[in-house]
């Protein structure tokens, strides 16, 4: 039987793209929000946490494995079952009395999990869909990985926060989160075993791969002009804002007596999971939009300081501990938007520096390198945090983005790109 078919691209896309940002919002945010909540304490979290970066920062080097195992579409229904049973794992193992280490080695696996279902949905885009039909469902896919964030951030985390104070147990409240998210997760892998199309080109590439190319592409990389002061701009752009992502919801949630903000969790998960997110989102199209007008060098600089000035609105709630709750939504929700802006920018500098015979390659090791950025600061935040406090940890985190201001000047990057 030809199992070639033409699914309606909008019967998948949506799905495919919530189904491969919920894995990662889970791992890197929900998973700190719960361990706060289970009283383990700062440093461990953002130690312990941070390494679930991993698989993200090794994920060019397994990439070109998996087209000699299977089919992209079988990796992709594969890991959505997997993480749906690791969804599962969590929830029962959050009752137990060896929760912390046990559910860390569950997310490990899920975030190896979710970093290979991320290498194979992308591919899998660009096989089952022409060309058109690409540049039509970009945003709509977008669109849906941010509404998986959303979700994993906001609707789950109230809902954690609504059971606790049903149930009056935090452990329970968790754990029957995580049993709906599992039958989310294993539900959409079932419906995409049956929708996903079956594109004639997605077959095992067993006798296409070269390990004399594999490491050509690695090569020819580290051969690229400037590379190491392109590096040291990557690993550091996000200085400051890699320490103050896994310290932003413990401050939120900690109480006025421990230096935080008091918030509930459902609290917590309004203000991140739905301004929060619409901020970003927003920051990020704005972004997005200018440069296409007037090219990257224009918007360089103050990309710049939209990433890193609005972390001060965190010294601000620090020092001053505003009893409104919607002036910390508006403090949120201003260091989003910044962020977002300013993420554009260290995006098109990764596709700039990844032109040329191998760009795909070279942009999945740009990634990595982010990612280890992301990994090796978050490590050490909570630590620091534990040891000064909330209000010198926030100063310090500003202090942390002057590498990237300085950085910014010795980059060799043409003014015009990403103009249309």
């Amino acid at each position: 039987m030809n199992k070639q078919n033409k699914v309606n691209p909008w019967a998948w896309i949506s799905t495919l793209y919530f189904t491969e940002g919920l894995p990662y919002v889970l791992v890197m945010t929900v998973s700190v929000i719960m361990y706060k909540k289970l009283d383990i304490s700062n440093t461990e979290i953002a130690l312990y946490t941070s390494w679930l970066y991993l698989p993200w920062v090794i994920k060019p080097f397994w990439s070109p494995f998996i087209d000699l195992v299977k089919t992209k579409r079988w990796w992709i229904v594969s890991m959505q079952f997997l993480i749906g049973a690791g969804l599962g794992g969590v929830a029962f193992l959050i009752p137990t009395s060896f929760f912390f280490q046990a559910t860390l080695a569950v997310f490990w696996l899920m975030a190896f999990s979710s970093a290979t279902h991320d290498i194979a949905a992308d591919g899998f885009y660009m096989l089952g869909l022409d060309e058109h039909e690409q540049s039509f469902f970009v945003g709509i896919r977008t669109t849906f990985y941010r509404l998986a964030s959303i979700m994993g951030q906001g609707i789950l985390i109230m809902l954690a926060g609504y059971l606790e104070t049903k149930t009056g147990n935090i452990p329970y409240a968790w754990s029957l989160t995580f049993f709906v998210l599992a039958g989310l997760m294993i539900a959409l892998s079932v419906y995409h075993k049956f929708i996903l199309p079956y594109p004639k080109t997605d077959v095992t590439q067993k006798d296409k791969f070269s390990f004399t190319e594999f490491f050509d592409v690695f090569v020819d990389f580290f051969k690229k002009k400037n590379i190491s002061i392109a590096l040291l701009f990557i690993l550091l752009y996000r200085l400051g804002e890699a320490q103050l992502v896994k310290i932003a919801s413990p401050f939120l949630l900690d109480s006025a007596e421990a230096g935080g903000m008091g918030l509930t969790t459902s609290q917590v998960g309004f203000v991140y999971g739905t301004i929060g997110v619409v901020c970003l989102t927003v920051g990020g199209i704005l972004g997005g939009i200018v440069i296409s007008k007037q090219g990257i060098g224009k918007w360089l600089w103050p990309m710049v300081f939209a990433i890193n000035l609005p972390d001060l609105v965190y010294v601000y709630l620090s020092f001053v501990h505003p009893n409104d709750f919607w002036v910390t939504c508006a403090a949120v929700g201003i260091e989003q938007l910044g962020y977002g802006f300013g993420f554009t920018a260290y995006v098109l500098f990764m596709l700039y520096l990844s032109q040329g015979k191998h760009q795909t390659s070279h942009y999945a090791i740009c990634t990595g390198f982010m990612a280890l950025g992301m990994m090796l600061p978050g490590m050490i935040s909570g630590w620091i945090q534990d040891h000064i406090g909330y209000q010198n940890f926030f100063v310090w985190v500003c202090l942390c983005t002057i590498p990237g201001f300085m950085l910014i000047r010795f980059l060799k990057i043409d003014k015009d790109f990403g103009k249309k």
